[in-house]
């Protein structure tokens, strides 16, 4: 897997939000929503642009992380949770895995 940085400003397509880019920027810092738009991070190259919701979070080497699923395609692929997103947002995730398990 390779690594492009791109810094790239966009409008949340799920909650409209506008979020401003830093090149690691891979998902809305508010409802944590993304979109599949890569096959290596960065690089723009996937070619079915579905919706990829917030589905488990996890913590590994340290870092939380927050597992996306593309609506579209089924892709799944794991992503650190940034300081600025909205950490609510990240506990309802964990609380719907918690919730699912009982």
């Amino acid at each position: 897997m390779t690594f492009h940085k791109k810094v790239e400003n966009f409008v949340c397509e799920k909650c409209s939000h506008e979020n401003i880019g830093n090149g690691f920027t891979n998902h809305c810092e508010k409802c944590l929503w993304s979109k599949h738009v890569d096959v290596d991070p960065g690089d723009r190259e996937a070619p079915c642009a579905g919706m990829m919701e917030p589905i488990e979070t996890e913590t590994k080497n340290g870092e939380l992380r927050i597992k996306h699923k593309c609506l579209k395609c089924g892709f799944e692929r794991w992503v650190v949770v940034l300081p600025h997103d909205n950490f609510d947002a990240v506990l309802a995730i964990t609380k719907k895995q918690v919730d699912l398990s009982y």
